[in-house]
C-alpha cells in the first residue's frame, strides 16, 4: 500500500499540452471565481503531491502537514483524506481506518479507498469488514491484483486460507511476476500445512527475481535442514550485493540464520542473527515501558477490583492465551483447537484496541488511574457484549473460542473487567530459551524490544514483573502452562489445560498437528509436526553470545 502512487492520482494529473492547432483558438475568459477554484485545485495538486513523496520517505510528519493544509481549504478532499490514511496505517491504524472511510464517503467508486478501508480493517482484525470492501473493490475493478492479493492475505489471516488460493491463482494469470501473489500463495498453502508447495512457489519465485530476500526468508522456513542446502551459497552471495537496502539485509540475514542453526553452526548462525537486528534499526525505550508497568500494577490493585465484582459479562467462551512471544502460544492454542468444542481464532486485536480506546497505550507512561475509571459496569457490559459478537461471528457453535495474542499478558486487568469467567492460560518457558528464540526470528517494530539482547532480559523481567501482578489480584485463575512440563508429557498437560476450560477429554487433543485449519504464526512449521524436545535449553548451543541477556535477565536466568 505505501509503495504504490496513491491510485486516484490519475484524476488530478493534467494532461499534457495539446497539438498545436493552425489557426488560433480564442477561448472566453473564466469567471474570477472559475479562476479561484482552478488556482486552488492546482496548488492542492502541488502540495499533495509533495506530501506524497514526503509519506515514501518516511518524513511522515510533513506528509501530515501538507495534507491538513489542503484540508483547511478544501475541506474533505478525498486523496487527502486518502493519503492521511496511508501516514497513519501500521502506525495509528485506527486513524487510519478514520481517514480511509472518509476518503471513501467523499469518492464511493474508487477501488483503491475502498481497498485501502479493507487494508485498515485488517490491521485491527475486523476481517468482515475488510473482505466486504475488498470484495467491492474487485466488483469496481475485476483484475485489481493488489484486491485479489489483500483479499487472499485476510482469507488467510481469518483462518480461511482454502478461500485465499483462488485468488491468488486468478492474479497469478493476470500478472506472473507481482511481488505479492507468489508470496501470498506460498503464505495460504504454508497455513494449510502444504509446505513443499509453498516452497515450489517460493523457488519460482526467486528463480524469476521476485521479491528475492523475502522469499528466501520464508522458503528456509518450510522445512528443517539437516545438511547444507544449496539455498546457503545463494543467500550469501545475495548479501555481498552492495547495493542491499536495510530491510532486504534483514530478510537474508535472518534466513542465513536459520539455515546455519538447523545445520548446527552456531556461531555464524548467531552472527547472521545479530546482523539481521542491526539492519532493522528499532529502537525500544524500556524506561518509558518500566514506569507504564509500575502504573498498571498501582491502577489494578485488588481493592480496585473487588469493588467492580460484578462488571462485564459471565460468559466462558472466551479464552485468552498470553506470555512472551516463542513461548508455546501457538502450540497450546493448537492442543486446545483439537477439541471439536473450541475454535482457535489466533492472534486477535479487538482487546488491544478496547485498551487503546480507553487510555491504557502502552506508549504512554502517564497515571492509568482515570481512564480505567472511565469504565463504568454499563460500559463494561457494553464492550463485553461486542466482544463477544466478534467471537461468535469466527465460531457461532463453539463453546470456547481462543484468542492467542500473545501480549495480552498486559491486559489481564482489563480482561477481569469485561469477562471475570473468562479463562486466561499463560505460557510460561524457560527465560533464556525463550528470549533466544524471539531474538533469532523476524518480528515487527512492534516487538522492537527484540532488538537488542541486553534490552530484550530487561523486557523479560518487566513482564514476569507483570504476571507476578495479576497472579496475585487474580489468585487461582491464571492456568500456568509450563513449556517444559507440556514437552515432557503431553498427554497429562494436554488433559490438565483442557480440564481447565471445563471441557470432557477428547483424544483428537494429542493430534493437534493433524487438524486442519491455517496457523499464521512464526511456529507454522513446528506445529504441524509432534511435540519435539529439542528446543529445551536450546540457548546453550549461544551460550558464549549471549552473556548480555543473561546478565539483564538477573535471578530468572536459569543456568
Amino acid at each position: 500500500m505505501n509503495n504504490r502512487l496513491p491510485p486516484a492520482w490519475s484524476k488530478h494529473i493534467k494532461p499534457g499540452p495539446a497539438p498545436k492547432a493552425n489557426v488560433p483558438i480564442v477561448k472566453p475568459l473564466a469567471s474570477p471565481q472559475k479562476r479561484n477554484a482552478q488556482s486552488r485545485a492546482q496548488a492542492d495538486d502541488a502540495l499533495l503531491k509533495q506530501a506524497y513523496a514526503f509519506q515514501q520517505a518516511k518524513r511522515l510528519d510533513e506528509a501530515q502537514d501538507l495534507c491538513l493544509r489542503v484540508l483547511a481549504r478544501t475541506p474533505n478532499h478525498p486523496l487527502a483524506l486518502y493519503i492521511l490514511g496511508t501516514v497513519y496505517l501500521g502506525y495509528d491504524d485506527e486513524r487510519a481506518l478514520r481517514y480511509f472511510a472518509r476518503a471513501v464517503g467523499e469518492e464511493p467508486k474508487n477501488p483503491y479507498y475502498h481497498l485501502s478501508l479493507g487494508e485498515a480493517y485488517v490491521k485491527v482484525s475486523e476481517y468482515s469488514h475488510a473482505i466486504r470492501h475488498m470484495q467491492y473493490a474487485l466488483e469496481l475493478q475485476p483484475g485489481l491484483i493488489e484486491a485479489l492479493c489483500a483479499l487472499g492475505r485476510t482469507y488467510t489471516a481469518f483462518d480461511k486460507p482454502d478461500m485465499a488460493l483462488p485468488l491468488y491463482e486468478k492474479a497469478l494469470k493476470i500478472n506472473r511476476d507481482h511481488p505479492k501473489v507468489r508470496a501470498g500463495l506460498a503464505g495460504a498453502l504454508s497455513g494449510l500445512g502444504r509446505m513443499d508447495e509453498a516452497a515450489d512457489y517460493l523457488k519460482e519465485a526467486i528463480d524469476r527475481r521476485i521479491g528475492v530476500p523475502a522469499a528466501y526468508n520464508d522458503l528456509v522456513q518450510t522445512r528443517k535442514f539437516t545438511e547444507e542446502p544449496e539455498e546457503l551459497q545463494s543467500i550469501l552471495r545475495e548479501l555481498g550485493n552492495p547495493k542491499l537496502g536495510s530491510e532486504a539485509a534483514q530478510q537474508l540475514h535472518l534466513a542465513a540464520g536459520k539455515v546455519l542453526n538447523d545445520i548446527k553452526r552456531y556461531d555464524e548462525a548467531f552472527d547472521h542473527f545479530n546482523r539481521a537486528k542491526q539492519a532493522s534499526g528499532y529502537k525500544f525505550d524500556i524506561d518509558l515501558y518500566r514506569r507504564w508497568i509500575d502504573s498498571m500494577i498501582e491502577t489494578f490493585t485488588p481493592d480496585f477490583l473487588a469493588a467492580r465484582a460484578g462488571y462485564g459479562n459471565p460468559s466462558e467462551v472466551p479464552v485468552f492465551v498470553v506470555g512472551m512471544p516463542r513461548s508455546g502460544t501457538t502450540l497450546t492454542e493448537q492442543i486446545c483447537a483439537s477439541h471439536p468444542d473450541v475454535h482457535g481464532a489466533g492472534e486477535l486485536s479487538k482487546l488491544r484496541r478496547v485498551a487503546n480506546a480507553i487510555g491504557l497505550k502502552t506508549s504512554s507512561a502517564g497515571d492509568l488511574h482515570q481512564p480505567v475509571m472511565s469504565i463504568t459496569e454499563d460500559l463494561s457490559r457494553t464492550l463485553a457484549e461486542e466482544h463477544l459478537s466478534y467471537l461468535r461471528e469466527r465460531a457461532p457453535a463453539a463453546l470456547r473460542v481462543v484468542d492467542k495474542m500473545p501480549h495480552n499478558f498486559e491486559l489481564i486487568g482489563l480482561i477481569g473487567l469485561l469477562f471475570p469467567n473468562a479463562r486466561i492460560i499463560h505460557c510460561r518457558r524457560d527465560a533464556i530459551d525463550n528470549c533466544v528464540s524471539c531474538f533469532v526470528l523476524n518480528f515487527s517494530e512492534g516487538h522492537s524490544y527484540n532488538t537488542d539482547l541486553k534490552t530484550l532480559g530487561l523486557y523479560y523481567r518487566e513482564y514476569d514483573r507483570l504476571m507476578q501482578h495479576w497472579n496475585k489480584v487474580f489468585p487461582g485463575l491464571i492456568f500456568e502452562n509450563r513449556y517444559e512440563t507440556l514437552v515432557e508429557d503431553q498427554e497429562a498437560q494436554s488433559r490438565r489445560l483442557i480440564d481447565y476450560l471445563g471441557l470432557p477429554w477428547d483424544d483428537a487433543c494429542l493430534r493437534f498437528f493433524d487438524r486442519d485449519g491455517s496457523v499464521n504464526t512464526p511456529s507454522r512449521w513446528q506445529v504441524r509436526q509432534p511435540i519435539y524436545k529439542s528446543s529445551v535449553k536450546r540457548w546453550k548451543n549461544y551460550e558464549n553470545e549471549i552473556q548480555p541477556l543473561i546478565q539483564s535477565l538477573g535471578d530468572l536466568a536459569e543456568i
